[in-house]
């Protein structure tokens, strides 16, 4: 029966975490659901994040004990949900004289932290004297040191495959998942909207628009939703005021921490962290009024320039410069509107805006973000069996692993060990895959593709035959994640364009598109010149 004659109860436009998050739980409440993505999974600001699942302390300033304590226990959900994926993390939080937060108040904030999480599993925080800090991280600044505390989040180095495992648990619950199609207009009929138009983004998808129908509409674009319905229906409310935020990524240098350092700036009194990531570090954030498409967003010269201040101030002997950097990114945070607050006090609490009476039956979530997307999800399925006029069935996520974590990990990597893989790859295999590593193994077989990162073959064809992926940037910048590996994969690009040609039935002609294309997508990571 085509989409035309047969309405979905739930349209989601957005294959971020949110997005996925909301199919997911729409799904397995029974909803009949149908999400598009103007491009992939987790192509959006999802993947650009620091990449903490955190619980939000910096909230407690604003007096959101609210948002830190739903923050604090999605965090303990998501170390139980996917403990292949998330993973506990220490982080330091050092006391300076320059502080404007006192050490009094950072231990006080310690305290309420650990009382709003009294259900974790990790350990609570402790307050280290200056000589317990200089044995546990020697290369800090001592100038104006007192101490630190020392605290539990979480981290997910590999937040894409953290979106891709959302994705298949949505699928798999019975969620139409369609990647490349933009949604360009509501469907308007007798002045309510009955679903949307959008266009086919692929290559030779062509000017046509493809009509889906549902009965609630729900905007979980990100920083894009207030670009999604710009044609076909009146002038909305402006509703996103995203900032920018911008990383840089380094080799280990000299004083590099063994935890995550969450520290205030002494130039201007922002927040900045130095996160070990992927054997490297993350060096970030920003915080700057973006306006423009967020697919534009790149990190700029100023920016690089501060962050690298930031951390040679922190720890003199790393003395980092631009020749140091070795890639970049930058993401659009979806945040509330509020052009008169300065942009670290934009609430980061998500909400439901309803677009009626101009557009009935559309709902745009407004924010929103990676550590708390499950109970976003609920909170929005909730409501929407409300305007469906249905009881809603409880919700069952909060129990439900992800895909990959079935299994002991250990077991798992003896599995494969004893099939002959090296141990570069086992590692690579049960950190992305979880449980599902060996699937991928017995789906292709042993061949490396990527000799350094161990990355095989095999992991190509599970992620077009499993794993949404359509393109060679699906593939390589989010399923085998070889963008962020030393050489963004380069070396490894023409093989894999050429296997998934044979797979797919690319012509020469798309083989060449498709590294092309892979080719444009790494100048998002590219250092800006000085």
């Amino acid at each position: 029966m085509s989409d035309a004659s047969k309405p979905y109860d739930l349209v989601v436009v957005g294959a971020g975490i949110n997005g996925l998050g909301v199919a997911r739980d729409a799904a397995s409440r029974g909803l009949r659901v149908v999400l598009l993505e103007q491009d992939d999974l987790c192509s959006g600001v999802s993947a650009w994040s620091g990449r903490l699942v955190h619980g939000g302390l910096r909230y407690l300033e604003h007096r959101d004990v609210a948002l830190v304590r739903e923050s604090l226990r999605e965090r303990e959900r998501l170390f139980r949900l996917a403990p292949h994926l998330v993973r506990p993390k220490r982080l330091i939080m050092p006391f300076y004289s320059h502080n404007k937060r006192p050490a009094w108040l950072i231990r006080v904030g310690m305290l309420v932290y650990d009382a709003l999480s009294f259900d974790k599993r990790t350990g609570r925080h402790e307050i280290l004297s200056r000589s317990a800090l200089l044995r546990r991280f020697a290369g800090i600044d001592t100038d104006g040191l007192g101490g630190a505390a020392v605290f539990t989040d979480g981290q997910v180095e590999y937040a894409e495959r953290l979106c891709v495992e959302v994705a298949l648990a949505a699928r798999g619950a019975g969620a139409d998942i369609r990647t490349k199609a933009r949604v360009e207009e509501p469907l308007i009929e007798g002045g309510q909207v009955v679903g949307v138009r959008y266009r086919d983004t692929s290559s030779g998808g062509g000017d046509t628009l493809h009509e889906v129908r549902g009965h609630v509409v729900l905007n979980v674009a990100g920083p894009w939703i207030d670009r999604v319905f710009r044609r076909g229906a009146p002038e909305q409310p402006r509703l996103n005021g995203g900032t920018k935020g911008s990383h840089l990524v380094v080799d280990p240098f000299p004083g590099a921490p063994d935890d995550v350092v969450y520290y205030e700036s002494k130039a201007d009194g922002r927040l900045v962290l130095v996160i070990p990531w992927m054997g490297r570090y993350l060096i970030g954030t920003t915080d700057l009024r973006f306006d423009d498409d967020p697919s534009l967003a790149r990190c700029d010269a100023a920016e690089m320039c501060y962050l690298l201040e930031e951390v040679n101030t922190l720890i003199p002997e790393a003395r980092l410069t631009r020749d140091d950097v070795l890639f970049t990114y930058s993401g659009v945070r979806p945040l509330p509107y509020a052009p008169d607050v300065e942009e670290w006090e934009i609430p980061r609490s998500h909400v439901l805006h309803d677009h009626a009476p101009d557009l009935p039956n559309v709902v745009t979530v407004v924010g929103g973000k990676l550590t708390t997307y499950r109970q976003l999800a609920e909170d929005a399925v909730d409501d929407v069996f409300r305007r469906l006029g249905r009881t809603a069935p409880r919700c069952v996520t909060a129990y439900l692993p992800l895909p990959g974590a079935v299994g002991d990990p250990r077991e798992v990597g003896e599995a494969l060990t004893a099939l002959g893989l090296s141990t570069t790859s086992v590692v690579r295999l049960v950190q992305l895959y979880g449980g599902r590593a060996l699937d991928v193994v017995a789906a292709g077989g042993h061949e490396v593709l990527d000799e350094d990162s161990g990355a095989l073959v095999a992991e190509l064809f599970f992620a077009v035959d499993h794993e949404l992926a359509r393109t060679l940037t699906d593939v390589l910048a989010r399923r085998l994640l070889l963008a962020f590996e030393p050489g963004h994969g380069r070396e490894a690009a023409g093989r894999a364009a050429d296997l998934l040609g044979e797979r797919l039935g690319w012509s020469s002609e798309q083989r060449a598109s498709q590294l092309a294309e892979y080719e444009e997508w790494l100048t998002r990571l590219a250092v800006p010149a000085p």
